[in-house]
């Protein structure tokens, strides 16, 4: 497939998107003085923004890229909850898959920034597993959505904030094998080992060196070796592991494999990297591209988003054009 009939594909995908949604708040003043009251800095504020964050910053992406985001997931009844879902049209995004819990907050992480740099993060959240009210509702909304729409690939979005229980995970799960749906995966902590015969599995390097019964380094002996274990614990094909500024390594069942590393890129804020990589990669799952194929693109789009302040999504155009540059530079 030609460069420009790649970018142009992603214009046809449709992506469900299961996992926790969040508001991302940035408050922005300027310090210039110490507190008399305690030895902390003073920030004058400038400006507040707020930002849809979490799984809703990967459907910002999956939307940048060109597809359609169907986002499902939870929020509270409450005032960040109503500004969640006026934040969603705005951006073109349907909030008809959303459900709305009374006992749940929605997830807000404020950030303080004095001009770019982060002082202090304020999260308000609720970290309990969902009801089993709550996961049918969600189920529901779930299932209708495969049974009105072509979906071309699932990506599950865990950020340990009790969305994805092991019942929804595993019943997604079923849904996805039972309709030949391809699903990626970007895991935390709780849930690490659930999602069983998923086809693409991206944690980053600090998760999967605590899931290891052995230490892992950055070279290819040693993420092969985590690959292997890694498709022992789920049956899954394509297991690819972010390693922060050293880029990303991808196994394709042993078949393809290799390390990807970093352009050099001034780098300002590494929020939001994850889900730039999880959403390229699930786009490229749903069009069957190769191993290579899929991290060179997520590489630069993880990279891409490291240079802006706060949590933002990838430039499709940017994109293009350094994947462009990159191939050129390759022959």
């Amino acid at each position: 497939m030609k460069t420009e009939e790649l970018f142009e594909a992603f214009n046809r995908l449709n992506v469900l998107i299961v996992g926790d949604v969040m508001i991302d708040r940035y408050w922005t003043g300027k310090v210039d003085r110490i507190s008399p009251e305690a030895p902390v800095p003073v920030v004058a504020l400038q400006r507040s923004d707020i930002r849809l964050g979490g799984a809703a910053n990967v459907a910002l992406n999956i939307k940048a890229l060109g597809a359609t985001p169907y986002l499902c997931s939870i929020i509270g009844a409450d005032e960040a909850g109503n500004q969640f879902q006026q934040l969603l049209p705005k951006n073109n995004i349907s909030s008809k898959y959303l459900s709305i819990s009374d006992t749940r907050r929605t997830t807000v992480k404020t950030r303080i920034l004095a001009g770019s740099q982060q002082m202090l993060r304020i999260d308000e959240e609720d970290l309990n597993v969902l009801s089993t009210i709550e996961a049918s509702k969600l189920l529901q909304s779930i299932k209708e959505l495969l049974d009105q729409r072509e979906i071309h690939v699932i990506l599950f979005q865990d950020y340990n904030k009790g969305v994805l229980s092991e019942q929804v995970i595993r019943e997604v799960m079923l849904e996805a094998v039972r309709r030949d749906i391809p699903t990626a995966v970007d895991p935390k902590r709780a849930n690490f080992w659930a999602y069983k015969r998923v086809n693409l599995f991206k944690p980053n390097l600090k998760e999967i060196q605590q899931q290891l019964p052995f230490t892992l380094s950055i070279d290819e002996e040693s993420l092969n070796q985590a690959a292997r274990y890694i498709n022992s614990k789920l049956g899954n094909r394509l297991s690819l592991i972010t390693l922060s500024d050293k880029g990303l390594f991808i196994d394709d069942n042993g078949q393809k494999n290799g390390l990807h590393p970093t352009q050099v890129r001034n780098i300002a804020d590494v929020c939001g990297a994850g889900d730039a990589v999880i959403s390229v990669a699930a786009l490229g799952l749903a069009l069957g591209l190769d191993a290579h194929t899929i991290a060179r693109l997520a590489n630069l789009a993880g990279g891409q988003v490291c240079e802006q302040v706060g949590v933002v999504a990838v430039n499709k155009q940017q994109l293009f054009q350094e994947y462009i540059a990159l191939l050129y530079t390759q022959r």
